[in-house]
């Protein structure tokens, strides 16, 4: 099995937009990972993030996701979904990211399993600060970060542990 890729995107000058850059800079101070992951503050980068993709086998995304439900609510998409998921641009980041997976299937390095963890923005509006209710799911989006690499094989370590 090749790498895994964490890659939080999302513009942090926007809201709940920034909420995956929030999410990846959390896991980088609080965990440690194996050298076979790499988590990625992706930004806004869109293209510019595809030689990322070389010899990765798993990309987990972390993203603000338009879905219509309440703020706050946490989604996963997998598989048929993020077609779907990536064909709704709900900001400027997002004009990239499609791109960039679609020239990964092009080049042959698009992942062998793509997932995308996401929560329902409350504001996209000019801001530094997440929302209440998206602030308020930082926490449980780093837990189900936790859960997939688990589910992945992959044990990631509290910083903060001695072992």
């Amino acid at each position: 099995m090749g790498k895994t890729l964490i890659l939080g995107v999302g513009n942090i000058l926007l809201s709940d937009d920034g909420v995956g850059v929030h999410v990846v800079r959390r896991l980088e101070e609080e965990m440690a990972f194996p050298p076979e992951v790499e988590v990625l503050d992706g930004g806004t980068k869109g293209m510019d993030l595809l030689h990322y993709l070389e010899g990765v086998s798993r990309l987990l995304i972390i993203d603000a996701v338009e879905t219509g439900e309440p703020p706050g609510t946490l989604v996963r998409l997998t598989g048929e979904q993020v077609p779907a998921y990536l064909s709704i641009k709900m900001s400027p980041h997002e004009i990239g990211l499609p791109d960039m997976l679609f020239a990964a299937q092009l080049r042959e390095i698009y992942p062998d399993e793509v997932v995308i963890l996401g929560v329902q923005p409350a504001t996209t509006e000019v801001g530094l600060d997440l929302s209440e209710p998206v602030a308020a799911q930082v926490d449980e989006l780093v837990k189900r970060v936790l859960e997939e690499l688990e589910r992945w094989g992959i044990e990631a370590k509290s910083r903060g542990s001695t072992v």
